[in-house]
């Protein structure tokens, strides 16, 4: 037999039981941790766990660490990702059984999204002008660097081809992944980490946005450094501040000289709204070697 036969042979022998169909399924729609499984699908933790083994041993689930807890995700990479994905999309999501479930799981994690709603703060102007960005040129692969409770993920992740969320405060991660799994964006994920030291490849994602996180940074240059090195060298990096009127311009000429000494090249920054701002929006590309030598 094929790989691609192999494949799917052990995958459908461990999608045969209805509780791991159910636990995939579940897992498709956002990361899961082990309690929440068992208290949604009335299961012991014992047989959970062993499920969940044999979902991870067959390539269907992955495992990470988040702080105190350990979660459970659909994987997303490897060799066999466009295989998966196929075998997945097969999942009816819709059915009965499973929407009970995220029924279940989005009332442990605290109620339901109001139509409309916009708990981020964020004003309509700003949110305009990040879809904007996104318009010309996708985002792609899309890591959030200082994704608090996640109110930017919520507004991008569904243009994008993967998100992630990073944020050092463990409250803020657990707030934001209640936030997507209520929003309907499964690919999503949160990840505990540093903006000094982020966990991730060189050249890892398309877009990246330091999240009003630099005005307050001990060492403002070493986080966009370390932003421009999970870039891909076409990449691009927003940078989202919230300013005071009367110091957005300096401000503005900080940040560009922040960008230069971390090796991007910084386009004008956007004022919103443009009297008595409240937030500065700029985009930061890499220098090409002719540019760094100029």
């Amino acid at each position: 037999m094929t790989n691609a036969t192999d494949f799917l042979v052990t995958r459908l022998k461990a999608l045969g039981d209805p509780i791991r169909l159910r636990i995939v399924a579940l897992c498709s729609q956002g990361e899961c941790s082990v309690s929440e499984l068992t208290a949604v699908m009335s299961l012991s933790q014992p047989r959970a766990s062993q499920h969940l083994k044999q979902l991870c041993a067959a390539g269907l689930l992955e495992r990470f660490r988040d702080g105190h807890f350990v979660y459970y995700r659909v994987a997303a990479g490897g060799e066999d990702a466009a295989l998966r994905r196929r075998l997945l999309g097969l999942l009816p999501i819709d059915d009965a059984v499973f929407a009970d479930d995220v029924r279940r799981l989005q009332a442990l994690r605290g109620g339901s999204v109001e139509p409309g709603a916009d708990a981020s703060g964020v004003n309509r102007a700003l949110h305009r002008s990040l879809v904007a960005l996104t318009v010309a040129t996708p985002l792609g692969d899309l890591v959030d660097i200082g994704c608090g409770q996640g109110r930017i993920l919520k507004l991008l992740a569904s243009r994008a081809q993967r998100a992630v969320g990073v944020d050092i405060d463990s409250g803020a991660r657990r707030s934001a992944r209640a936030e997507l799994l209520l929003a309907g964006l499964p690919n999503c994920t949160l990840r505990q980490g540093d903006m000094y030291t982020l966990p991730f490849e060189d050249g890892e994602f398309d877009t990246a946005i330091l999240d009003d996180v630099l005005d307050d940074a001990s060492r403002p240059i070493d986080a966009i450094a370390e932003a421009a090195r999970i870039l891909n060298p076409e990449g691009r990096l927003l940078l989202l501040e919230a300013v005071k009127a009367d110091d957005a311009a300096d401000f503005s000429r900080r940040l560009a000289r922040w960008c230069a000494q971390g090796g991007l090249r910084l386009a004008p920054a956007r004022l919103i709204p443009s009297k008595n701002p409240e937030w500065l929006l700029a985009v930061a590309t890499k220098q090409s070697a002719a540019d760094a030598a100029a």
